[in-house]
């Protein structure tokens, strides 16, 4: 290796060793459920984002299986050569349907989505407007794009009113996006989507919204847009298939000149082998779902609500989450570290969420109940939180 590699990765190791910001990476041995193995102990997880249990679902598991003896277990090609199968022109055709949109896209995940999408209206002689929070692959994928970024404070709706309108008047730019997340990751509050539609009809503003934690989730399981009422409002809806859904990839949904545009000009739909035909399947029947029953979605609704009641009476600084998504915001990043790693040795598997992921000086360990999830099994997660909370001085 490269001696000035070599010191470079070393010292900048240590660095995040020394500043409590190391992840340490466990292997899950077994499915990812409600309970997983991990080094031969089982533990409750709260780390997942399997929220409505569909990544261990037996129909899934079916059909995945059925794809495979009739396709293969690749697709062999890049959707524009002769990768697209005929079960990747029911998917999008099913998540047009789920989103209320004329057409879809599918991708090979949320990341690429974005990373896709934005670049491929986006230029240099545009703008975009982002929300402080939105997540790394939004921040990628408008950097990619080389168009001007301009971050609003978060959910700070008289600030992007006035950034989109200096942005308008100013005379710079071709187009003006405003980007937000549905629902926002680390501290599960929804974006105010009503206000936001409303400011970008007032200045003309392109609108695109990942809902990666929102579709299954809000809006009866149709997403954060449905929860609004807003499918006719806004441009670009963004999700992935590999949380709520249970399987992996992602998709874009709008307007059919949109999703005929990202299929000519989107370059990771264009250069990567299209989606495994057992992916796929798995996908349709897991929307469809979704689709024909609200029980999952109000099942996660009702475990999270429980969660987040006990974690607040037993004194935990939860934030203001309005999904499932619960924080149990530490602060001190070596503290939450501690925390998370007592929390898995007495039995609960929930991960610390630390700088860069969050600011400095918020760190937390986010807390992810699924519909798979017993009331035992959150009152015993609980009571672990409550001893190593109080072993800590993280509640009195």
């Amino acid at each position: 290796m490269s001696k000035i590699l070599d010191t470079f990765l070393n010292e900048n190791l240590q660095a995040l060793h020394d500043q409590g910001l190391y992840n340490e990476i466990d292997a899950v041995e077994g499915a990812n459920g409600p309970i997983i193995q991990v080094n031969g102990k089982e533990l409750i997880n709260l780390s997942s984002n399997n929220y409505l249990g569909l990544a261990t679902n037996e129909e899934l598991k079916r059909v995945a299986k059925e794809a495979i003896d009739k396709y293969g277990v690749g697709s062999g090609a890049v959707r524009t050569i002769n990768g697209t199968l005929d079960l990747h022109v029911k998917l999008e055709e099913k998540l047009a349907e789920f989103k209320g949109t004329e057409a879809a896209i599918s991708y090979q995940s949320g990341f690429n989505c974005n990373m896709a999408a934005i670049s491929a209206v986006m230029d240099k002689n545009d703008a975009i407007l982002s929300d402080q929070l939105n997540h790394a692959s939004i921040i990628d994928g408008c950097r990619l794009s080389k168009a001007k970024i301009i971050a609003y404070n978060h959910s700070d709706m008289d600030d992007l009113r006035a950034k989109a309108k200096e942005a308008k008047e100013s005379g710079l730019y071709n187009k003006v996006m405003v980007i937000t997340d549905g629902v926002f990751s680390m501290d599960g509050d929804i974006a105010k989507l009503p206000e936001i539609v409303q400011i970008a009809k007032e200045f003309d503003l392109i609108t695109y919204v990942d809902d990666a934690h929102g579709s299954g989730v809000t809006g009866k399981g149709k997403g954060t847009v449905k929860h609004f009422g807003l499918e006719k409002e806004v441009d670009f809806q963004i999700g992935t298939l590999s949380k709520a859904i249970g399987v992996v990839g992602g998709y874009v949904a709008g307007k059919k000149n949109l999703i005929d545009w990202l299929k000519v000009r989107s370059r990771p739909f264009l250069f990567s082998t299209a989606k495994t035909p057992a992916d796929v399947a798995a996908i349709i029947t897991a929307l469809q779902m979704i689709m024909d029953s609200t029980e999952l979605h109000d099942q996660l609704w009702e475990n999270g609500n429980y969660l987040k009641a006990g974690l607040k009476k037993l004194g935990f600084n939860i934030g203001n989450s309005e999904t499932p998504i619960t924080p149990c915001i530490i602060g001190d990043e070596k503290l939450t570290q501690t925390f998370s790693k007592r929390l898995v040795e007495e039995g609960v598997y929930a991960k610390s969420i630390v700088f860069p992921t969050v600011p400095k000086g918020t760190g937390r360990v986010r807390n992810m109940p699924i519909a798979a999830h017993t009331k035992e099994m959150l009152d015993e997660a609980l009571a672990i939180y409550e001893k190593v909370g109080r072993e800590l001085g993280v509640i009195e």
